[in-house]
């Protein structure tokens, strides 16, 4: 089921109800769904390959703090950090100004490679990748999925 982008997250605590919770397609929903928001966001930095790595190691460790509790929302919420971190990087790895498109968004600006993003990039990547092949992760979404949509 799609991201359901009506509810009105601001007021919602996702915690107490991960009924209300559909895991989306990609990054849907990572800036909205609380509390884990504003428990993420302060952490997830890709300005340099430094910066990323201690960023994503934080955000797997999140991950795994919300696995051992059980909390199936919140471990895919940090996934989508972990893939966002990824976007973002790759999006300014190929663009320095991180606009991908014209000023009319009608053509894609030729690419202007940087490595040290490409490398934050990487270094997301991989994070990214252990979150979402997790065992425990991917039977806890088909089982949210199933309950729940």
């Amino acid at each position: 089921m799609a991201f359901d982008y009506n509810l009105d997250y601001a007021h919602l605590d996702l915690r107490a109800q991960p009924e209300l919770y559909r895991v989306g397609v990609g990054e849907q929903g990572v800036l909205l769904v609380e509390p884990y928001k504003s428990e993420l966001l302060p952490h997830w930095r890709f300005r340099t390959p430094d910066v990323a790595r201690v960023s994503s190691e934080k955000l797997y460790e999140l991950f795994l703090a919300y696995k051992a509790t059980d909390d199936f929302v919140g471990m895919d919420m940090a996934r989508k950090f972990l893939q966002m971190g990824f976007t973002r990087s790759r999006r300014y790895a190929n663009h320095r100004s991180g606009r991908k498109w014209n000023s009319e968004g009608t053509e894609v600006l030729p690419q202007e490679p940087d490595p040290v993003k490409a490398e934050s990039a990487a270094i997301f990547y991989q994070k990214y990748q252990q979150a979402k092949e997790d065992p425990e992760y991917l039977l806890m979404k088909r089982e949210h999925q199933k309950k729940y949509g």
